[in-house]
């Protein structure tokens, strides 16, 4: 399988650090970037191709990923319109829609959206995908296959679900950050120094997380395991109840989605 990337940012650099990690061939992925200093930095980690225009070689790929900014992507992709033919296309900009894409390329169907998060910069994230009708079995196998070099792959029945991806996972890191951060302050207000709170903060979630994945049990039934009647645990749960903390998180995740909704009529607009 032949890759080519449309921008060489960190996202795209992560995708194929990991790609070639599981055993790609470095000559068999390419990548269009504009700074030669971005183009340097490429080829000389992976070994791959890289060239600031899209020509017929770059062009001769499998599967087109799309890893440059939502705000930049109409632009970007000009070149490319009446030139696709089988490519799959792989887009990673937030927030675009495939209809949009699908224009601006000519209406090209063959479309792949993808919403991965910034753990799979250590290979590490979880990517949501939804694919357009026409993608065949071996094409949405083919699109898998590319962002599951970072992490784990989830696929949804409806593009819609994808502004969900986005704020559950794509800017769910950030809430994991805040509450870590929040955590650690937290522990220096109790006498910590900064170091040993921050460690103990980081710890207790990432320990924590690695429970929660290897557990058949669910995230409820592990909290209250940890949760002795008349507790410490159980004190810290009531007041996080008395300030309503599942409906602050769930207003938060509403509030990205309903952002990724307007972005995509905002950023779709031509």
């Amino acid at each position: 399988m032949k890759i080519t990337f449309l921008g060489g940012g960190n996202m795209a650099a992560a995708l194929i650090g990991g790609l070639v990690k599981q055993g790609f061939k470095a000559t068999d992925v390419q990548v269009v970037e504009l700074f030669a200093e971005g183009r340097a930095k490429l080829e000389s980690r992976f070994g791959v191709r890289a060239v600031e225009v899209l020509d017929e070689q770059a062009l001769a790929c499998d599967v087109l990923v799309l890893a440059v900014k939502p705000q930049q992507l109409k632009v970007a992709v000009e070149p490319l319109k009446g030139r696709l033919s089988s490519q799959v296309v792989v887009s990673i900009a937030a927030g675009l829609r495939l209809a949009d894409i699908g224009r601006w390329l000519g209406d090209y169907r063959k479309l792949v959206r993808a919403m991965p998060n910034t753990p799979a910069l250590i290979g590490a994230g979880i990517t949501g995908l939804f694919a357009d009708a026409s993608v065949s079995a071996e094409g949405r196998a083919a699109a898998e296959k590319v962002l599951s070099a970072v992490g784990s792959t989830v696929w949804v029945p409806d593009e819609a679900q994808i502004d969900g991806v986005t704020a559950v996972s794509g800017s769910g890191p950030a809430y994991v950050f805040h509450f870590i951060e929040c955590l650690q302050a937290s522990g220096e207000a109790l006498g910590f120094d900064a170091a040993t709170a921050r460690k103990l903060a980081i710890d207790t979630v990432l320990g924590s997380a690695r429970l929660a994945a290897g557990s058949e049990d669910s995230p409820a039934v592990l909290r209250e395991r940890v949760t002795s009647k008349g507790g410490t645990t159980a004190a810290a749960l009531a007041s996080f109840a008395a300030d309503h903390f599942p409906a602050v998180v769930d207003r938060a995740v509403a509030a990205a989605a309903a952002r990724g909704r307007e972005l995509g009529e905002e950023l779709g607009r031509d």
